[in-house]
């Protein structure tokens, strides 16, 4: 989306444009941001929802599954009609339904190593919204690499953890400095064996949202360095320091 504002734009947005940590200069921000969202599911689906209802520019959508009935009670851009049909080509088009100057690139693909370093460089902001370790690790190694934001989210049962990484600060830990590869399964984030609230779903994938939202405009106070974890059965809240692990490729 151009940042100029129009009378238009100014009116769809402006509940956000009188915030005043927002106003007209940080909404032009929103609109040329370019974000890249991995995994359209009960994570991806409300980041990409509350992202474009904010006015960000390019969102770049990456998933190559389809739509199952059981993956409805939990993630929030899909109805029953949707069924059968690709996750990334059904949120194109609920998007710009949505949001109509938000450009929507799709890519149904699964993420590999040479498939995302072509695609990583067209971003500042990387939303983790996968339900496997070695997505996340991926992830976290190429935004290290090339210094992107990463906002994470895993959900399982009734609780989320969200994690955000800067990594043009150096100082700061990685996700490998809180999981080890070695001592972790994709169990942890199996929502079939494990179970999910679809709530939990949601309110994880908007926080993520909000995390980049805040990125973008440089406002607030943010996880940088630290783990958010919510378990929502018990209404439980913590945000918990991370440290730099001795001989992690981040050091």
């Amino acid at each position: 989306m151009k940042s100029q504002l129009t009378k238009k734009i100014v009116e769809r947005f402006s509940r956000q444009i009188v915030l005043k940590d927002i106003g007209i200069l940080g909404q032009k921000k929103i609109l040329s941001s370019k974000v890249l969202i991995i995994g359209m599911g009960g994570l991806g689906s409300p980041v990409a929802e509350f992202l474009s209802r904010a006015g960000i520019g390019s969102l770049g959508i990456v998933d190559d599954d389809k739509v199952g009935l059981s993956n409805l009670h939990r993630q929030s851009l899909y109805n029953t009609s949707d069924i059968g049909k690709f996750k990334v080509k059904v949120v194109k088009d609920k998007i710009e339904k949505i949001n109509p100057h938000t450009r929507v690139n799709i890519y149904k693909i699964r993420l590999n190593d040479n498939n995302f370093k072509k695609i990583i460089n067209d971003y500042d902001y990387i939303v983790d919204g996968s339900d496997n370790f070695k997505t996340k690790f991926l992830l976290n190694d190429f935004c290290l690499k090339f210094k992107k934001t990463l906002v994470t989210g895993a959900i399982s049962k009734f609780d989320g953890h969200i994690f955000t990484f800067n990594f043009k600060n150096k100082k700061l830990p990685c996700l490998r400095c809180f999981f080890q590869e070695s001592n972790i399964s994709d169990d942890l984030l199996n929502c079939e064996s494990e179970g999910i609230l679809g709530t939990v779903a949601g309110i994880v994938g908007t926080i993520q949202a909000n995390e980049v939202i805040k990125k973008i405009l440089n406002i607030g106070t943010g996880l940088d360095g630290y783990i958010f974890i919510l378990n929502l059965l018990h209404l439980n809240f913590r945000k918990v320091k991370l440290k730099k692990r001795k001989n992690c490729i981040c050091r």
